[in-house]
């Protein structure tokens, strides 16, 4: 099993991540994390904190001269802005001598769709803070910090991921364009939305533009999709073991994220059966040059059926809200008088979904690192990568081996 949990707050000392279950041996790129975590930081309509915080991951534990361990991986990235907020988020009974910082007062009014006022509820708080501050997208640094990682044990079996952005408001990519793998990865990385189409690119930044000139924000929807994946990862034996079931958590975990689809997802739900299953036909020459004989003219089941890949590339879909923090903020109640007020304004985005996009290849990359140890296990790197190999081969003989029936 690979799990992780993370801890800390968006202006406290930093972020830890506790990344358990990596075999032995898998060698780290330090500075392919670090790629992942500035690539969590760019994309068009993020704010000025961005400006401020150059993020990189500290490996604490689990690595010893560049491979892991076996033990428990630990991470930090620090918060560079932390020097600015000791006054209000020490944690110390008061404020230790020279903490620097303004002394921030208490967060009353509670924004409309963030966690301000559930969170203050069931924890008791007086001060709004004290779930802001953890309830922040800034946790998911830590999330994609562990997910370079599980990026990387994927790799070393020849799975890869990527991304691309679909929607941004009401401007969306048409139904039913398929984007492919190499045609996504392809994109700059550098590019503002890491839309496939450039001219509603535009569109999308004059979106976001007019957003934030208005006060508001935007929401939208992305695709994340993952290729050389092997076949049976996942379960459709029991409920929690199903690779969709836990997918779609993942994804529904990160912020702001409301809705989740597998392949083509709600279009399906709108077609008949025959417009949406992938057929299974038979490719004999593949056959013959050692491939697979079964294949698939389309993959509208986003490479999972039953709860199991099946081999083709998974594609996941998700939708994001607009963010809540709105400089023209929405009408709200101050908790101390119930008086209405306009609700509070943090600093805080027009549009994230580029980032979030980036957030969720690390959840994807997470959760099939997961279901790649739950199918193959090895404790070390050596085992997993001649387990996969091994099983990889039995599979595609089976598959090659032509039915009774076509023999001749």
């Amino acid at each position: 099993m690979l799990r992780f949990l993370t801890a800390g707050e968006s202006h406290g000392q930093g972020l830890v991540t506790i990344l358990e279950g990596l075999p032995a041996g898998l060698a780290i790129d330090h500075d392919a994390m670090t790629v992942e975590l500035r690539r969590r930081q760019g994309g068009y309509g993020r704010g000025r904190r961005m400006a401020i915080e150059s993020d990189r991951a500290e490996i604490l534990s689990g690595v010893r001269r560049g491979r892991t361990t076996g033990a428990p991986v630990a991470l930090l990235v620090r918060n560079k802005d932390w020097e600015n907020w000791q006054n209000t988020m020490h944690v110390e009974p008061t404020a230790p001598t020279g903490a620097t910082g303004a002394n921030r007062a208490a967060v009353v009014r509670p924004r409309p769709g963030h966690a301000d006022l559930a969170g203050a509820l069931k924890y008791d708080h007086d001060d709004i803070r004290d779930v802001l501050e953890r309830a922040s997208a800034r946790e998911t640094a830590a999330r994609v910090a562990a997910g370079a990682i599980a990026r990387q044990l994927l790799a070393a079996v020849g799975c890869e991921l990527t991304s691309h952005i679909t929607g941004i408001g009401a401007i969306t990519v048409p139904s039913g364009n398929s984007i492919s793998f190499e045609v996504a990865q392809a994109m700059d990385r550098e590019a503002p939305l890491r839309c496939t189409d450039p001219a509603l690119e535009q569109q999308m930044i004059a979106a976001i533009d007019a957003a934030k000139d208005a006060g508001d924000t935007l929401g939208g929807s992305f695709e994340v999709i993952a290729r050389g994946i092997p076949v049976g990862l996942g379960s459709y034996v029991q409920w929690d073991r199903k690779l969709d079931g836990r997918l779609a958590q993942a994804l529904m975990s990160i912020p702001a994220i409301k809705a989740v689809a597998i392949g083509d997802g709600v279009d399906g739900a709108r077609r008949p059966g025959s417009q949406v299953h992938d057929e299974i036909v038979a490719d004999f020459a593949a056959a013959a040059a050692g491939l697979p004989m079964v294949a698939r003219p389309t993959n509208r089941a986003g490479g999972l059926e039953g709860g199991v890949t099946n081999g083709e590339a998974l594609r996941v879909s998700g939708y994001m809200k607009p963010i809540s923090t709105l400089m023209k903020p929405l009408r709200s109640v101050d908790l101390t008088t119930l008086e209405e007020a306009p609700a509070a304004i943090e600093r805080s985005d027009v549009c994230a979904v580029p980032a979030a996009a980036v957030v969720a290849e690390a959840m994807v990359a997470l959760v099939l690192a997961d279901a790649l140890l739950e199918r193959f296990g090895g404790d070390s790197m050596a085992d997993l990568t001649a387990r996969v190999a091994s099983t990889g081969g039995k599979v595609r003989a089976r598959l090659t081996r032509r039915p009774a029936a076509a023999r001749v």
